[in-house]
Protein backbone atom coordinates (compact mmCIF):
# COMPACT_ATOMS: atom_id res chain seq x y z
CA UNK A 1 0.00 0.00 0.00
CA UNK A 2 1.53 3.18 -0.92
CA UNK A 3 2.54 5.70 1.95
CA UNK A 4 -0.05 8.28 1.27
CA UNK A 5 -3.05 8.86 -1.05
CA UNK A 6 -3.65 11.69 -3.21
CA UNK A 7 -7.44 12.83 -4.61
CA UNK A 8 -6.70 14.85 -7.84
CA UNK A 9 -9.55 17.19 -9.22
CA UNK A 10 -11.25 16.88 -12.65
CA UNK A 11 -12.50 19.55 -14.74
CA UNK A 12 -15.47 18.91 -16.84
CA UNK A 13 -13.32 17.69 -19.57
CA UNK A 14 -12.02 14.72 -17.10
CA UNK A 15 -8.44 16.38 -17.12
CA UNK A 16 -6.80 16.56 -13.73
CA UNK A 17 -6.00 19.89 -12.02
CA UNK A 18 -2.88 21.06 -11.04
CA UNK A 19 -2.47 22.81 -7.87
CA UNK A 20 -0.09 22.89 -4.56
CA UNK A 21 -1.39 19.92 -2.70
CA UNK A 22 -3.31 20.07 0.53
CA UNK A 23 -1.76 17.43 3.38
CA UNK A 24 -4.41 15.94 5.81
CA UNK A 25 -2.19 14.56 8.65
CA UNK A 26 -3.22 10.85 10.09
CA UNK A 27 -4.31 12.27 13.65
CA UNK A 28 -6.86 14.87 11.52
CA UNK A 29 -8.12 12.49 9.50
CA UNK A 30 -8.81 9.75 12.29
CA UNK A 31 -10.90 12.93 14.36
CA UNK A 32 -12.60 13.24 11.52
CA UNK A 33 -13.42 10.14 11.18
CA UNK A 34 -14.53 9.68 14.80
CA UNK A 35 -16.73 12.17 15.03
CA UNK A 36 -18.15 12.84 11.37
CA UNK A 37 -18.39 9.58 10.23
CA UNK A 38 -18.65 6.99 13.41
CA UNK A 39 -20.95 9.98 15.07
CA UNK A 40 -19.08 10.03 18.47
CA UNK A 41 -19.05 13.06 20.70
CA UNK A 42 -15.79 15.22 21.08
CA UNK A 43 -15.60 13.70 24.36
CA UNK A 44 -15.54 10.50 22.96
CA UNK A 45 -13.57 10.58 20.34
CA UNK A 46 -10.81 12.31 22.66
CA UNK A 47 -10.96 9.61 25.18
CA UNK A 48 -11.01 6.89 22.29
CA UNK A 49 -7.94 8.56 20.69
CA UNK A 50 -6.22 9.25 23.75
CA UNK A 51 -5.92 13.10 23.99
CA UNK A 52 -7.56 16.26 25.07
CA UNK A 53 -10.97 17.28 24.30
CA UNK A 54 -8.79 20.55 23.09
CA UNK A 55 -6.36 18.68 21.24
CA UNK A 56 -9.27 16.54 19.26
CA UNK A 57 -10.87 20.34 18.42
CA UNK A 58 -7.79 21.77 16.86
CA UNK A 59 -7.38 18.60 14.74
CA UNK A 60 -11.02 18.96 13.51
CA UNK A 61 -10.44 22.42 13.32
CA UNK A 62 -7.48 21.88 11.13
CA UNK A 63 -9.15 19.17 9.28
CA UNK A 64 -11.44 20.90 8.04
CA UNK A 65 -9.96 24.22 7.29
CA UNK A 66 -7.84 22.07 4.78
CA UNK A 67 -10.83 19.98 3.36
CA UNK A 68 -12.74 23.61 2.80
CA UNK A 69 -9.82 25.29 0.79
CA UNK A 70 -8.66 22.33 -1.08
CA UNK A 71 -12.47 21.72 -1.85
CA UNK A 72 -12.86 25.56 -3.16
CA UNK A 73 -9.42 25.99 -4.75
CA UNK A 74 -9.50 22.82 -6.39
CA UNK A 75 -6.27 21.44 -4.81
CA UNK A 76 -5.34 18.21 -4.37
CA UNK A 77 -5.92 16.22 -1.37
CA UNK A 78 -2.91 14.18 -0.03
CA UNK A 79 -3.80 11.70 2.71
CA UNK A 80 -0.76 11.33 4.72
CA UNK A 81 0.37 7.26 6.29
CA UNK A 82 2.89 9.62 8.75
CA UNK A 83 6.16 9.49 8.50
Amino acid sequence: MPPNITFVPHDEAGQPIEGEPITIMPDELEALRLVYLEGLTQKEASERMGISRGTLWRLLDSGRKKLVRALLEKRPIVLSRGP
